[in-house]
Order: structure tokens, then C-alpha cells, then sequence
């Protein structure tokens, strides 16, 4: 049985991925950049609108398969798939001199890869 915690992490990734998905998915890229989102500055939308949709989709991939016991092996290929997202994105904020930005990206990044571990691994 998953525990608490990781269950906490699951909630709180997919919730940042949902909202950060939707964001870019519907909003224009200086609107984005206005509102905080500055480590898309270097791509181009369709690029930022197709992670936004791969995003969305891990987020679905985080959720729904333990409770529903289908498909399993989502979780935590989901979850690893987002601490590769965040990885690039730590670089993009490192290369936009950003460090609050790097710091707060590493923390998704740490609960991303405890989510991948903790539901790759028998609990």
C-alpha cells in the first residue's frame, strides 16, 4: 500500500503539472513570461505547448493508475518522465540566471524522483 506521504507527493506533482499544462497550453507566450513562467523564454511555443500536453498527460499517468490498479507501470515512468522535464528545466533557469527559480524547480525535481522510486520499488 502506497504510503501517505508519497500519496501527498502525487497530489502536489500533478497538481503542478496540471495547472502549469493548462497555462501554457492556453496562454501566449509574454503573457506566460509575465506571469513567472520565464524558463520557456528559449523555445519555441509549439515546442512549450507540446510539453504542456505531455505535462497534462503524465499528470493523468501520476493519478489515476494505483487506485484504479490498471496499468501500474505508469506511475512511476510518469513520475520519472517529469525529473527529466525538470532537469532540463533547472538548466533553463540556470542559463536565464534564475536561482530562486533553479531551487524551487530541484524541489520538484526531488519529489518527482521519490514518487518514480517509491512506486517503482515494492513498499
Amino acid at each position: 500500500m502506497i504510503n501517505a506521504f508519497l500519496w501527498a507527493l502525487h497530489v502536489v506533482l500533478a497538481a503542478i503539472f496540471t495547472a502549469s499544462g493548462l497555462l501554457k497550453i492556453s496562454l501566449p507566450k509574454d503573457r506566460l513570461i509575465a506571469l513567472g513562467q520565464t524558463g520557456i523564454a528559449p523555445f519555441p511555443m509549439p515546442e512549450v505547448r507540446f510539453a504542456a500536453l505531455c505535462g497534462l498527460l503524465g499528470a493523468i499517468g501520476i493519478l489515476v493508475p494505483r487506485p484504479l490498479g490498471v496499468a501500474e507501470f505508469l506511475t512511476p515512468v510518469a513520475a520519472g518522465g517529469f525529473a527529466v522535464v525538470m532537469a532540463g528545466t533547472i538548466g533553463s533557469h540556470a542559463y536565464l540566471r534564475e536561482p530562486r527559480n533553479v531551487a524551487l524547480t530541484a524541489l520538484i525535481l526531488v519529489a518527482a524522483v521519490t514518487v518514480a522510486v517509491g512506486n517503482a520499488l515494492p513498499l
